[in-house]
């Protein structure tokens, strides 16, 4: 899973390179996808059944969009923000990641939520080892993102991964009745799960485009997605899909990114 998951980020540096003003998301998508393709990996996203099957190879969800927009020709311009969301299978693993940037200069504000989305994330990966159960982690994270006066998505959650992109358990970034009660999990050695803290400025409330994919805050103000893959192993957690550790990680991306 490392091996996917190393792929992914380094997808995620395709999108960073070319996260700025006057490129078109559609760009973004067909280099990323071009990268997993040419080192034998299998797009995760495109295809996945839906209304209609998801028709591209990563999630590009622009300002008021949360998740799963549809690359296109849209246009990035200075101020907006752009969440990228991409997952591959290598050699039957999956690897699930996301990041979200600012194009250009943005306001203070949106540079906030950028920053209290990407912390909310840590807070998972500092918390996980510290914690018995799920829920004590999501707490922290709940309590973090309300503290700063924004709002945590509920319609969507994380995630378990493995040899599917979904797999059990379902990982949620806030405290719930049916959380404590239903789906609270140990955090165990074993367990590999798809951390991916959603945050509004506005509202919790989202709603869906007409494409049948793309979520959306209902009041249309902005939203931000970072995600890790992460594994509890004998040795501590693991971030699956975090930079390479030594050169043997690297890939060398200049056919990619310009």
């Amino acid at each position: 899973m490392r091996q996917a998951g190393l792929l992914v980020w380094h997808g995620l540096q395709i999108a960073a390179s070319m996260a700025r003003p006057g490129v078109k998301t559609i760009e973004i998508d067909r280099r990323i996808e071009c990268f997993f393709v040419e080192h034998d990996a299998e797009p995760l996203f495109k295809g996945h059944p839906g209304r209609v099957p998801f028709p591209a190879t990563i999630c590009a969800s622009v300002n008021d969009e949360v998740v799963h927009g549809i690359p296109g020709d849209r246009i990035l311009r200075e101020g907006d923000i752009l969440s990228v969301d991409t997952g591959c299978r290598f050699d039957g693993w999956c690897g699930d990641s996301a990041l979200t940037f600012a194009i250009g200069r943005v306001a203070a504000e949106t540079q906030k939520l950028l920053d209290v989305t990407s912390r909310t994330l840590q807070i998972a990966i500092e918390f996980i080892p510290k914690c018995k159960k799920w829920s004590q982690v999501a707490q922290k994270m709940e309590d973090y993102v309300r503290k700063n006066d924004f709002y945590v998505v509920e319609t969507l959650v994380g995630h378990g991964i493995g040899r599917e992109m979904h797999e059990d358990p379902q990982v949620p970034n806030y405290v719930s009745p049916e959380l404590l009660k239903h789906y609270d999990f140990e955090l165990q050695r074993g367990v590999v799960i798809a951390v991916e803290p959603m945050v509004n400025i506005g509202t919790k409330r989202v709603r869906v485009g007409k494409d049948h994919w793309t979520l959306s805050t209902a009041d249309k103000s902005l939203s931000a997605h970072f995600e890790h893959t992460l594994a509890i192993t004998e040795k501590g957690l693991k971030v699956l899909t975090a930079p390479p550790e030594n050169d043997s990680e690297k890939v060398d991306l200049s056919a990619y990114c310009n």
